[in-house]
């Protein structure tokens, strides 16, 4: 559909690779270590765990068009059946 999926997390490149590689992934994982990607997008969220609060990531997706305009943003994703939302977006 001409898209490119590029994903990104704050895991250490040798995490993403063993990623990737464990799981077969077709596409681009970028390490965000120092969270300067995570920050721009606004994807670090007040997370809650056991009680617990922290800072996390939001597992969020955004399609970007070639000019570099947001498009639409898929917030607090599931990735069961996500890729078919992704899909019908494109579609638009």
């Amino acid at each position: 559909m001409g898209a490119k999926i590029i994903g990104v997390s704050k895991d250490s490149i040798k995490k993403q690779k063993n990623f990737k590689e464990k799981y077969e992934l077709p596409f681009e994982l970028l390490s965000d270590e120092d969270e300067k990607i995570c920050n721009a997008y606004g994807v670090i969220k007040e997370k809650s765990m056991y009680g617990k609060k922290y800072m996390g990531i939001e597992r969020t997706t955004f399609i970007i068009d070639e000019e570099g305009i947001i498009k639409k943003i898929f917030e607090k994703v599931k990735v069961a059946g996500h890729e078919k939302q992704v899909i019908e977006a494109l579609k638009e």
